[in-house]
C-alpha cells in the first residue's frame, strides 16, 4: 500500500480508477479503515478517480501519540491531495470523517468542488464523554469498545442478517491502535464548527440516518439550516449508512456530484 508523509505521520492511502477523471476522496469513521468504503469504491471507480485513506491513528496509517486535533485530521487530507497533485476534489466523509469534511469546507474551500458529510454533526457528542472513552481505551484497549460497536453502528435487522459484515468491522476495530483511537476521541472532544458553518460557500450534501442514535437527523437539520444552499437527504439506516444502505447512499452522492 502506498503511504505519504503528513507532518508527524505516514498516512496509508489507495487510489482506484483513472487519475484523469474527477477526484473523489472518502474519509472513514472512528474505529474503521478505508475498507468500509468498498461498496462506494466499486460504484464510483468507473466515473471518478477514487481516493481512500486511513485517518491517522487508524488502519495502516501511523498512530503517533496524541491528542490529535480536527485541524490535523483536515490538513492530512489537503496534504494527500498535494501528494497526488490533485488541485480540486469532491470529498465524502462519515461521522468523524464528516466533521473533517466540514473543517475542509470552512478552511480550504478552493480545494473542493463538493463536500458530502454523512452521519455527523458540527459538534459530535460530549467533551467529557470523549475524554472518558480515551482514558478507557488507553487503559483497557479496544476490545470493550469493539464488543458493543455493532449496536451503535447498525439497526438490529441489519446486524441479524449480515453477520460477516459485522464481524469484519468489529474485528477491524478491535485490532486497531488504542493510542490512535484515543487520540481521535480527544480530537472529537474539542472539535466544534457550529459557529463557522455559516462561512461555507461550496456545495454541501448532508446525509443523515433516520435510525442513527449517535448523530441524529436533528444534527443534520442543524447543519442544513446553517450552511447556505446545502441539501439534506435522509436514509433509512443507523450510523454507518454507507454500509447498511449502499444503494441509497451511492445514489444520493452520485446525484449530488452530477447536479
Amino acid at each position: 500500500m502506498p503511504t505519504f508523509s503528513s507532518n508527524d505521520a505516514q498516512i496509508n492511502y489507495q487510489t482506484f480508477g483513472d487519475s484523469s477523471k474527477p477526484a473523489l476522496v472518502f474519509s472513514n469513521s472512528l474505529g474503521t479503515n478505508f475498507s468500509m468504503w468498498q461498496s462506494q469504491i466499486e460504484f464510483f471507480k468507473a466515473s471518478h478517480y477514487v481516493i481512500c485513506y486511513d485517518t491517522r491513528g487508524h488502519g495502516a496509517s501511523d498512530a503517533p501519540q496524541g491528542p490529535y486535533t480536527i485541524d490535523q485530521l483536515g490538513q492530512d487530507v489537503v496534504n494527500l491531495l498535494d501528494h497526488l497533485n490533485v488541485e480540486k476534489a469532491a470529498f465524502c466523509g462519515i461521522s468523524m470523517g464528516g466533521l473533517t469534511g466540514q473543517w475542509l469546507a470552512i478552511n480550504h474551500p478552493q480545494r473542493f468542488s463538493h463536500v458530502i458529510v454523512c452521519n455527523t454533526a458540527a459538534k459530535i457528542g460530549n467533551e467529557n464523554a470523549w475524554n472518558d472513552r480515551a482514558v478507557l481505551v488507553r487503559e483497557q484497549g479496544l476490545a470493550p469498545i469493539a464488543s458493543t460497536a455493532a449496536g451503535r453502528w447498525f439497526t438490529d435487522p441489519f446486524i441479524q442478517s449480515n453477520p460477516a459484515v459485522i464481524e469484519k468491522l468489529s474485528n477491524d476495530l478491535g485490532a486497531g491502535s488504542p493510542e490512535g483511537y484515543a487520540s481521535c476521541c480527544e480530537a472529537l472532544a474539542k472539535a466544534d464548527v457550529r459557529e463557522q458553518l455559516k462561512q461555507i460557500s461550496i456545495p454541501v450534501l448532508i446525509i443523515a440516518g433516520q435510525q442513527d442514535p449517535v448523530t441524529t437527523v436533528v444534527d443534520g437539520q442543524f447543519m442544513q439550516a446553517a450552511i447556505a444552499g446545502s441539501q439534506l437527504v435522509e436514509i433509512n439506516a443507523s450510523h454507518i449508512s454507507n454500509v447498511e444502505q449502499p444503494q441509497a447512499f451511492n445514489q444520493a452522492v452520485a446525484e449530488f456530484i452530477q447536479a
